[in-house]
């Protein structure tokens, strides 16, 4: 018989609080959709009354399978739970489950609140009760737990079994600090149960400071614990908080977790958490990170010439899940180092079947030797690979071709009478007997320049006849700039990265004394290889 281990998300009020996040209404309720679909137990979307965003995303909360959460505070010293407006605020979000966060150091008690331990014991008391009392399932935030235990073990369980009597269906321990390691962890959580608190209403809420959030997480539930408190991604305050994308999979996919339990997740919605976890990152304007376990895009990435030569015989030689159970894909990347397993591994990736010992496969690493020295890095620009060996094997088809392209940048007064830079593009293509002139300015929608690559992809992408329709979803997601020689002779190498309606993401790259010259080059291989990938008919 397996037992029911539940999984809380706090993305959207823990993770919040990270440096430089701050979700829109809209934003919220996509992720909250998105949590909701994967299969997570609860969803805390805020604190009602903290701020306006997170109150207008309670008063038009979404239709959810999970169990919508507010998160708030217990009652303050000398006022009764049911006069306390900041947990009123939080009450009337209307919300089938209410989270309240409470001390259980004696420390914080009697010094950052300025009350009597027993003032704190009532409070958390009578918070719980009166949301019990008013129908709601009670959640207890036992903050600063772990720091607290240390000190005073007898205290900080007063305050958990106060909770836990006035009739909380969790009591969730907080590494608050996100300082205490595993076998600690695991340790004081038996000493909770053993105290009378049983495994099935308790809960675990740890912070990555030490780079152990996961692992401490899966400490809790070993030792009886059975809600897992995490964000996406790992998003949280500081380091970030235990990130469920890494939690998760592993409870699903490793022993002895997936025999003994089950989540609300299942392995059909295990395959699309690569791409929940970049559309977060894409809300968040951020570059997804990729040597992030099971969802990074260097997760399944094989480098050394012995791995991939193993990878062809056995993937489980070097794999430790197969990738496609997350969502994810196998990489092999090329570069100066590749021996010809890498490079047929990754032509076979690519659907191209050359035999062992065939003489191109020779011919296409010195080419890829020969463009790393000129400064070219295939290791990180996959696409770009895929188009030179398939130029090299006479198997790339010509869909347009570049006949002229200009870019100038001009600085003047806008009608504000302020100085700003205005970049133009223009690019003459050539499909089959037609040529196309597209002109396209940097500026966007809120009038911000962009800059003059963005005028060429703009430009570029604008007309392209007959194409159009498979490149209308493509989007610059990220443009990274690397020096490669000093001096009067430096060469720039620009490496771009694209995605498209599907969250499907490739690498690009170009190499060019001239940074929009680089540029062009890999917003070229960009376009060129997504045509390829869709099976576009080439018309030349």
């Amino acid at each position: 018989m397996t037992e029911r281990l539940y999984l809380y998300d706090t993305t959207l009020r823990d993770g919040q609080q990270t440096q430089g996040v701050q979700f829109s209404t809209p934003e919220k309720r996509v992720i909250a959709a998105a949590l909701d679909e994967l299969g997570v137990d609860y969803i805390e979307g805020g604190w009602p009354g903290a701020n306006p965003t997170d109150s207008e995303f309670f008063e038009a909360r979404p239709d959810l399978r999970a169990t919508f959460t507010a998160f708030g505070m217990t009652k303050r010293a000398g006022r009764s739970a049911g006069n306390d407006e900041v947990l009123a605020a939080v009450m009337n979000a209307g919300t089938r489950a209410v989270c309240l966060v409470g001390k259980t150091h004696d420390f914080h008690v009697t010094t950052a609140l300025g009350i009597t331990l027993e003032e704190n014991l009532e409070n958390i008391r009578a918070s719980v009760a009166h949301m019990v009392a008013q129908g709601r399932e009670a959640l207890f935030d036992a903050e600063h737990f772990f720091d607290g235990y240390r000190a005073s073990p007898g205290y900080a369980l007063s305050c958990c079994k106060a909770a836990y009597e006035a009739g909380a269906r969790w009591v969730v321990l907080c590494d608050t600090n996100g300082g205490t390691l595993p076998a600690e962890v695991g340790r004081i959580v038996s000493e909770v149960i053993a105290a009378g608190i049983p495994g099935e209403r308790l809960g675990i809420h740890c912070h990555d400071d030490t780079g152990n959030a996961v692992a401490c997480s899966l400490a809790a539930v070993d030792a009886g614990a059975r809600q897992i408190q995490g964000t996406l991604n790992g998003l949280g305050e500081r380091c970030g908080n235990a990130n469920l994308t890494s939690l998760i999979p592993t409870l699903l996919l490793k022993e002895p977790y997936a025999s003994a339990y089950e989540t609300g997740v299942t392995r059909e919605g295990l395959t699309g958490l690569v791409r929940l976890s970049r559309k977060l990152d894409d809300i968040l304007n951020r570059v997804p990170l990729r040597s992030a376990p099971y969802v990074g895009a260097s997760a399944f990435a094989h480098k050394a010439g012995l791995h991939a030569s193993a990878i062809l015989k056995d993937p489980t030689t070097y794999e430790h899940i197969a990738p496609e159970w997350v969502g994810n894909t196998r990489l092999i990347p090329m570069s100066n180092q590749a021996g010809q397993s890498n490079l047929r591994a990754r032509l076979q990736a690519a659907g191209i079947e050359v035999a062992a010992g065939d003489p191109r496969l020779a011919q296409i690493l010195d080419e890829v030797k020969l463009r790393e020295d000129q400064g070219y890095a295939y290791d990180g620009a996959q696409a770009s690979f895929d188009l030179l060996a398939r130029e090299q094997l006479g198997l790339l088809p010509r869909f347009f071709e570049i006949k002229r392209y200009r870019v100038t940048v001009e600085r003047r007064k806008n009608r504000y009478d302020q100085m700003v830079s205005v970049s133009e593009a223009v690019v003459v293509v050539k499909i089959g007997d037609t040529k196309t002139l597209s002109v396209s300015e940097s500026v966007d929608e809120s009038g911000t320049d962009r800059g003059p690559v963005n005028a060429l992809s703009k430009a570029l992408a604008k007309d392209l006849g007959p194409y159009q329709a498979s490149i209308d979803d493509m989007k610059l997601v990220d443009f990274r700039v690397r020096i490669t020689q000093g001096g009067t002779e430096a060469v720039t190498r620009v490496i771009i990265d694209s995605e498209d309606g599907k969250g499907q993401r490739w690498s690009t790259v170009g190499v060019s004394p001239n940074i929009v010259d680089a540029s062009f080059t890999a917003l070229l291989d960009a376009i060129r290889w997504k045509l390829l990938r869709d099976g576009v008919e080439p018309q030349m």
